[in-house]
């Protein structure tokens, strides 16, 4: 039966969702019109995450109705979701790492690829090349997606939800969320001609902390502040200050990097000094960070840079070369050794390599550093609450408690107890930052970036994989450009005379 074209093909009315201690959605109101993109953003705790949840039938609200197509429906599944065309992009990706990439995209909707409960490798291929063909990728579909790189794994994401088209006689309803947060420009690119091809049979919410992506490619844009609805407004002609006044409140700024180079602490030797560290996908890199510098390396994907800042936390093998800190020789045999030594490290991938989700605020803060929270080898319980009090306060860390899980926390303040973490003991000496606003709001975004002011100034080094390339130039006192495993020039970034991304990109290519 067909519907009528002034019909929303997503309505959410009132929506509720409560948690111990915390409002997380809070009579929120949203409409999405057929054959459009809706951009839907807000701070992190805006409520986002549950209220996408709440779509795809992983979260049950307390109160309110969602309606499909003028029907009011009941999702307590993804498969309820599904056979509503409803379908969804996962920030944090949900992929089985053992499974082919082809059995991953067609997983629970194998039909002609299975025959007699045996898999036709031939069929498999060809109904998952031409969801991959849908986005530009030359994945091999038959390559474990435990051998892909986190970007290319994102459009194995993709291409697993445009399954969805095949499965629901109704035009579908895709939610992507954060699906840019790892790709490089020309898969951005990609990515944004095929939502616009979406738009020409589906309905497409579109969740982004980066603000002009979502005014590029949305036809409106609708705000959550504190688990409630507060307005939405046109993309056309709208700029990312008005988001940013409606997410937060205020007027806010735009200009959220730092006005002036971080003032270095005058040292008359390094506190890092790298010298030919080889390993399997980067060699001979020379690397020299001061005492209160921040230094930047970029590089497109696959460039090396993130291996390199792994083995410097002992979690990526070294064939060669020499680390020193403050020139004393050091043996980063592990990460074990590399804490030892005043190294802390926070990773791109923070959810499956930054924090243990069902675990207290408390108990991560604390994991890597157990003499904060111990007295003698016994956990002291008083020792450890004084000290994670102190830097939840100190960093604004939004909580219910100590004791509340950490994976209850919006993105942003999980961001910031896994920064925590490395400060609790005050022995920090070098912070290696892969991605570290990653998936953050502007005003996270911020608070991050007065975290590394904060610690450069009392003379900690840092080594920082930026988000972009107008962070690291922003951010750094120094940027290092990687290309095909190996540092090919060095650019300074005094604060008033910024390099231009365009310079970078031509060293990175």
């Amino acid at each position: 039966m067909s519907v009528p074209a002034s019909t929303p093909a997503l309505e959410v009315r009132g929506l509720v969702k409560h948690y111990p201690g915390v409002t997380a959605l809070d009579g929120v109101d949203l409409v999405v019109r057929q054959h459009e993109v809706l951009g839907l953003v807000g701070e992190n705790g805006a409520g986002k995450s549950t209220l996408l949840k709440a779509l795809v039938g992983l979260v049950v609200p307390d109160a309110g109705e969602i309606r499909v197509r003028g029907e009011a429906v009941k999702l307590r599944s993804v498969v309820d979701a599904a056979d509503h065309g409803i379908g969804m992009v996962f920030q944090e990706q949900s992929l089985v790492p053992n499974l082919t990439a082809a059995e991953n995209i067609l997983l629970g909707g194998e039909g002609p690829g299975v025959r007699r409960g045996v898999y036709r490798w031939d069929a498999m291929r060809r109904l998952a090349q031409e969801q991959l063909d849908k986005i530009g990728s030359n994945i091999d579909p038959l390559v474990r997606t435990d051998a892909l790189s986190f970007a290319d794994r994102q459009m194995v994401e993709i291409a697993k939800v445009l399954r969805i088209e095949q499965r629901s006689q109704h035009p579908p309803v895709i939610v992507l969320d954060e699906p840019t947060s790892v790709l490089e420009a020309k898969e951005i690119e990609t990515l944004f001609a095929q939502i616009r091809r979406l738009r020409e049979f589906a309905s497409v919410v579109f969740v982004s902390h980066r603000l002009d992506e979502v005014l590029e490619v949305c036809d409106r844009v609708a705000v959550l502040r504190n688990g409630q609805s507060v307005g939405e407004l046109a993309a056309a002609g709208a700029v990312p200050r008005e988001l940013h006044r409606m997410m937060i409140g205020s007027t806010g700024s735009d200009d959220h990097y730092h006005e002036n180079a971080a003032a270095v602490v005058e040292s008359e030797r390094p506190r890092l000094t790298v010298r030919g560290l080889s390993g399997t996908s980067f060699q001979d890199v020379d690397l020299d960070v001061a005492a209160g510098e921040i230094v930047a390396i970029v590089g497109v994907h696959g460039s090396g840079r993130e291996d390199v800042c792994r083995a410097l936390f002992g979690a990526e093998p070294v064939t060669a070369g020499e680390i020193r800190m403050d020139g004393k020789k050091i043996n980063i045999s592990g990460t074990r050794a590399a804490c030892a030594a005043g190294i802390g490290y926070v990773p791109a991938e923070r959810k499956t390599e930054g924090m243990v989700g069902p675990m207290s605020v408390a108990e991560n803060m604390t994991l890597a550093k157990q003499r904060s929270r111990c007295a003698g080898p016994f956990v002291a319980p008083g020792k450890q609450a004084a000290v994670v009090d102190r830097w939840i306060d100190r960093l604004c860390i939004r909580t219910p408690g100590r004791d509340t899980p950490i994976q209850r926390l919006s993105g942003g303040n999980q961001q910031k107890v896994v920064l925590a973490r490395w400060l609790v003991d005050g022995d920090i000496r070098l912070l290696l930052l892969d991605h570290p606003t990653r998936g953050l709001d502007i005003g996270a975004r911020s608070e991050v970036y007065r975290l590394m002011r904060e610690l450069a100034a009392s003379g900690v080094a840092t080594v920082l994989l930026a988000d972009s390339l107008e962070e690291a130039i922003g951010m750094a006192d120094r940027i290092l450009v990687m290309n095909d495993g190996r540092v090919v020039s060095e650019v300074a970034c005094p604060a008033g005379g910024k390099p231009s991304p365009l310079d970078l990109v031509k060293e990175m290519v």
